[in-house]
């Protein structure tokens, strides 16, 4: 993609208050400091620390990850959203929240703000489904059910977004400066292969693919126009105005935040160009990404930029 198609491009910011990105990284840090937090206390006890720490996961742990028994998932159904924000181990969480960074940040660059949490959520959601049933329905892993490992951790959704990612924008390059740069698909190859290797077992594998594959789904359907996670946001915002009843009436138009925030006056045509066109194109690139633009609105942004208007 051309440098001059990102000239005046609104970029979504780590420290911003409406970045997904940012919220999905607090809420698995937050929760990884709790849990470590009741941790320690519990290591702070009489008794063998092996066995200290193993009470720790019976009373707390198993409160927040996925079982492999269907049974003991029915008295324990919130797990199947707890376990993708849950994680104890500092290597696991490290790992995620780094492989969480590097693609989520490049799928809300280019899809925008409301597509990373859906593929978030939905590759997870695939991945609870998955390992519920191959542990429970493959006579190989329910032979040993009673040893099989909980779900834990985003590792399904990290899936889910890095192949959204690369399948959004498979041309994307990382690392410009290095002869070109490197392809994103490079990247995500390296990732996947580590990922599927140090899993630990079948069913965390297969939960872990069906994460990629729901990855891939939602991008497929969104090139065809169809955005199945725009009901979330929808629902969000529904709720959001139940608390808040003013807030529809109080919020100003997007015009009206973009005069406030330039110094010319608003609606200024410069040599052709319209500013309220343009700030409804940035605008759409803010929520939808770039790739949501029609060919006419990516020609006025280019032509805009050279323009600098």
């Amino acid at each position: 993609m051309p440098a001059t198609e990102y000239t005046t491009r609104k970029k979504i910011t780590l420290g911003q208050d409406n970045n997904a990105l940012t919220w999905l990284l607090i809420i698995n840090a937050v929760i990884f400091i709790i849990l470590n937090f009741i941790k320690v206390i519990y290591q702070l006890g009489d008794g063998d620390n092996s066995t200290l720490i193993e009470s720790f996961h019976k009373d707390i742990v198993t409160w927040f990850v996925l079982p492999a028994s269907g049974s003991e998932l029915l008295y324990k159904p919130f797990t199947i959203i707890t376990y993708m924000f849950t994680q104890v181990d500092v290597l696991q969480a490290i790992s995620n929240m780094l492989w969480l960074w590097c693609f989520g940040y490049i799928l809300q660059d280019l899809a925008g703000n409301n597509k990373l949490i859906p593929v978030y959520i939905y590759g997870g959601l695939a991945g609870a489904l998955i390992f519920i049933l191959s542990c429970n329905f493959i006579p190989t892993l329910n032979l040993h059910l009673n040893q099989i490992a909980p779900l834990t951790g985003a590792g399904c959704s990290v899936m889910a977004v890095a192949v959204a990612t690369t399948v959004m924008t498979p041309n994307y390059r990382i690392f410009p400066l290095l002869n070109g740069g490197i392809p994103l698909w490079v990247l995500t190859l390296i990732y996947i292969i580590i990922d599927l290797t140090t899993v630990g077992s079948a069913g965390l594998a297969f939960s872990h693919i069906a994460g990629g594959l729901i990855g891939f789904i939602f991008i497929h359907q969104l090139k065809m126009g169809r955005d199945i996670g725009a009901w979330m946001f929808s629902f969000a915002s529904w709720v959001n105005d139940l608390f808040n009843p003013e807030k529809k009436y109080n919020s100003p138009k997007a015009s009206e935040k973009h005069f406030y925030q330039a110094t010319r006056k608003p609606f200024k045509k410069t040599a052709g160009f319209s500013q309220e066109r343009l700030d409804d194109i940035l605008d759409k690139i803010n929520k939808e990404g770039y790739n949501m633009l029609s060919e006419d609105e990516k020609e006025f942004l280019k032509k805009a930029s050279k323009e600098d208007i």
